[in-house]
């Protein structure tokens, strides 16, 4: 679950879903090439790949989801403190691959332990206590957030809006400074919360 962005799904191939749980309720949504499929912070998900699914994943405030903003549905016994999360959730860097996916395995089932509790509970009460779990777990970094988001989403649209007046102006001056880019993945299969993916890094 995301605590400030938005997660987008292009599906380029194969076949699968996304189940959400939100306090509207569980729903599941089909994944077939061609489907584009969103939801906002708070929406609890997971996805199933049932055949060779590939997609692109865009995020919301470049930056932020990078500095971990997401907590997984681990049991509320890993949610009592940073610390207990992390050994429970981290990658150790520069082990051994299959040490590597021996943790996402277990970091896996743990989710899928603490996602199946939520789903299976009466009422809003186990959703609204792992909401304010998640909200205490990334407290800590929240001024670090902020100061990503200045940089990053809060600077990109002031100078939209920045764009504009000019505009409206008559003032085109900005356009000569347009410029085009390229870019490769910077990380490779990397595990990710929802199986292994390449690494691109925006801008805003």
């Amino acid at each position: 679950m995301h605590l400030t962005c938005s997660e987008a799904y292009v599906v380029t191939g194969g076949r699968g879903s996304v189940q959400t749980l939100t306090t509207s309720g569980y729903e599941e949504t089909p994944l077939a090439p061609g489907t584009v499929a969103w939801f906002t912070p708070g929406t609890i998900h997971r996805l199933v790949n049932e055949d060779d699914l590939r997609i692109t994943v865009l995020m919301q405030n470049s930056g932020l989801p990078e500095a971990g903003d997401a907590v997984l549905t681990l049991p509320p016994r890993y949610l009592t403190d940073p610390e207990t999360y992390a050994a429970a959730t981290v990658i150790p860097a520069g082990a051994p691959v299959a040490e590597q996916e021996r943790v996402a395995r277990a970091r896996r089932d743990l989710a899928l332990e603490g996602y199946r509790a939520l789903r299976e509970a009466e009422g809003q009460e186990a959703l609204a206590a792992f909401h304010e779990a998640a909200a205490a777990l990334v407290r800590p970094r929240l001024a670090d957030w902020r100061e990503r988001w200045r940089r990053g989403a809060e600077a990109a649209a002031a100078a939209t809006g920045e764009q504009l007046d000019r505009l409206e102006r008559g003032d085109t001056s900005h356009l000569a400074d347009a410029v085009a880019r390229a870019q490769q993945p910077s990380a490779h299969g990397k595990f990710g919360m929802c199986g292994r993916l390449d690494v691109y890094r925006g801008t805003s």
